[in-house]
């Protein structure tokens, strides 16, 4: 980079933002701070795209429990390693696994007596997911149901690229309902006749749980 600049470069003015950039984050990781809680503007994200920097990733952080042991007090300050406002999340990995083998009727009964109102997993899927910024959507046909995985606040055009390229290049329209309608009335077919199933175009927002069906034309 530095030659670069010498010589003019591809773009002087970019090859010195990113000098500067690269020095600021060098500086922070040089105290041995993470970067994750550092302020990044839209255009250096795009910088730093291409270079999976581990510190500015987000961290969940797990405590494993003995059967009846009970969780800390402890703010994730205090947790060794931790030095952001992480999110915490106690379990007990070996009773979760095993009450999760159970039947259905027996698991709960075994969630009540420990006084598990969620399992962990679960948990730890949502938290996942609102750190990393994400949200799934479904596609449903005769034969299968799939869930995809796009970023929160995704367009219809984006989470059609997601099944497949062509169906972004080629979008004419998005048939879209809502997870809870569907289950609620039981099928496409009583969800159009109850106007909850509805077309939307390539601006539509997805929302996490919707169901989208992809209209297009190459």
């Amino acid at each position: 980079m530095t030659e670069e600049r010498k010589k003019g470069g591809t773009d002087k003015v970019l090859n010195e933002r990113q000098t500067a950039l690269f020095t600021r984050l060098h500086e922070i990781l040089s105290t041995e701070k993470p970067l994750r809680g550092t302020e990044i503007s839209v255009e250096e994200e795009k910088y730093l795209s291409g270079f999976g920097l581990l510190t500015r990733k987000p961290l969940l952080v797990l405590l494993n429990l003995g059967e009846g042991q009970a969780a800390p007090q402890l703010a994730p300050s205090k947790v060794e390693g931790v030095q952001t406002d992480s999110p915490i999340i106690a379990l007990q990995g070996k009773l979760e696994m095993e009450i999760a083998q159970l039947p259905p009727n027996d698991a709960s009964v075994f969630m009540q007596e420990y006084n598990i109102t969620e399992l962990s997993l679960n948990r730890m899927i949502k938290i996942s997911y609102d750190l990393l910024n994400q949200q799934s959507f479904f596609t449903v046909g005769e034969d299968e149901v799939r869930a995809w995985t796009t970023r929160r606040g995704a367009t219809s055009v984006e989470a059609a690229g997601t099944i497949h390229t062509d169906l972004a290049h080629g979008f004419v329209r998005a048939e879209v309902v809502a997870c809870q309608d569907l289950l609620e009335l039981g099928g496409m077919v009583e969800a159009k006749a109850k106007g909850k199933l509805r077309l939307e175009g390539k601006e539509y927002i997805v929302k996490d749980g919707d169901i989208v069906h992809i209209r297009f034309n190459i």
